[in-house]
């Protein structure tokens, strides 16, 4: 059988429907076997023992269409128009179980697909029309024709509308359902793509942030390792201090590594955000490194910029020296910093040997850029002749961003993590 044909249902689903079919069959056989006269069993509603037959092989037919209903909403329909069809054809009168009939088209356009959801509405026309036919026939075939025009035009008005509100209302209900049904799905599905998307963006932002701290930790380790390693012979005291600058990078970029995990098993967590007052211990890393660093910062900040901001700043600036440590010939670096009323300028100098590498695979960079789109601001890189400059601009002071914004930049960069990762200072076996 085609799986479009079938729903799948619950076990107690199925026992429910099943249920509810046998006990249609049960008190609707027992009111087709009712008797009328003054006998017990004297005079049955049916005239003939056959038609009786017949009546409860309908009803058997109608219960069972009624119990699958769910199950198969197209098999219950054809099953019900078919039994319906019968009835008419052998002259048999309104049966208990045609109540049937409201249930299957309920399912119709509660379950059904597009073509049944359709099939259901015109059979509720098309049967308004027939149950009209099927209950004055016999009264206009008694009367020998259609002498009261007039009578039966309204007793046909009156019965097909009778009919067709009585089998639109079950339609229409299961179309109601069927909208309210949709509706909760897409509310869900849409619930869950904002979920993937905000996870998205939230992996996203952590990997920009590891990529700050591990290439600048390991930037500023590789030089200091190979100063050590040139120094160690002819100057011992250089060796140790290039020693004790690595072991030193290495437990700060380990407890930001630890931090940044933290983001991962409690992404609601918050911690300390790098700020204008961490610039001085990352200019003392990048000098220690060995990079001749100028750092020029006019105007000054006249009041503390928004969190946002300090954050944008660092981390672009902290990029941008490690692409110098990484690149540059080992000449100056000259960073500027301005400070406007309405927006602070960035502009980091340095020399590089080949300006097509200059700016690495583009990670970095392409951090840069996000970071300072995410406050409103812009950042252009580039090589001219043998100097790479990155500019950066970003709105300050009233032409900040709003809170939204600034939540949103200074998004936690680290939190503590005590049980991930042991100390950085614990000593190991």
């Amino acid at each position: 059988m085609p799986a479009s044909l079938i729903r799948p249902l619950k076990r107690y689903q199925l026992v429910a429907d099943v249920v509810i079919g046998v006990l249609l069959f049960a008190v609707a056989a027992a009111f087709t076997l009712l008797p009328v006269g003054s006998g017990v069993w004297g005079s049955y509603i049916l005239n003939s023992r056959t038609a009786l037959y017949v009546a409860l092989a309908l009803t058997a037919v109608f219960s069972a269409a009624l119990a699958v209903r769910r199950l198969s909403p197209p098999i219950a329909l054809g099953v019900a128009w078919v039994a319906a069809i019968v009835q008419m054809a052998g002259g048999l009168p309104p049966l208990p179980a045609n109540f049937a009939i409201f249930g299957i088209l309920y399912v119709t356009a509660a379950y059904g697909g597009r073509r049944l959801y359709w099939s259901g509405f015109a059979s509720s026309l098309i049967g308004a029309a027939f149950i009209t036919v099927y209950l004055l026939a016999p009264s206009i075939a008694v009367d020998g024709g259609f002498g009261q025009v007039t009578t039966y035009a309204f007793a046909a008005i009156m019965l097909f509308t009778a009919a067709t509100l009585g089998l639109l209302l079950s339609w229409t209900i299961g179309a109601l359902v069927r909208t309210a049904v949709r509706a909760r799905e897409n509310r869900a599905a849409q619930e869950r793509a904002e979920a993937e998307t905000a996870t998205e963006q939230e992996r996203t932002r952590i990997a920009r942030d590891m990529h700050d701290v591990v290439a600048h930790s390991l930037a500023v380790v590789i030089a200091q390792a190979d100063g050590a390693r040139y120094a160690a012979a002819a100057d011992p005291e250089a060796a140790t201090a290039a020693l004790a600058t690595i072991s030193s990078t290495a437990r700060s970029a380990l407890s930001d590594v630890r931090m940044l995990l933290t983001q991962l098993r409690h992404s609601q967590a918050e911690g300390p955000q790098p700020t204008l007052a961490d610039l001085e211990e990352l200019y003392a890393q990048v000098r220690a490194a060995g990079v001749d660093l100028r750092v020029d910062v006019d105007p000054a900040s006249p009041v503390e910029p928004p969190a946002a901001v300090q954050l944008a700043v660092y981390r672009i600036l902290q990029e941008a020296l490690t692409n110098a440590l990484r690149h540059g010939t080992g000449g100056p670096v000259d960073v500027t910093l301005a400070w406007h009323p309405d927006r602070v300028e960035l502009t980091v100098h340095n020399l590089v040997a080949d300006p097509a590498v200059a700016g690495g695979s583009g990670h970095g960079l392409i951090g840069m850029r996000e970071r300072a789109q995410l406050v409103g601001g812009s950042m252009d890189a580039g090589a001219d002749g043998g100097r790479f400059t990155v500019r950066v601009v970003i709105p300050s002071g009233a032409a900040a961003p709003g809170s939204a914004g600034a939540a949103a930049a200074a998004a936690p960069a680290s939190t503590a993590l005590d049980a991930a990762l042991p100390d950085a200072g614990e000593s190991r076996p």
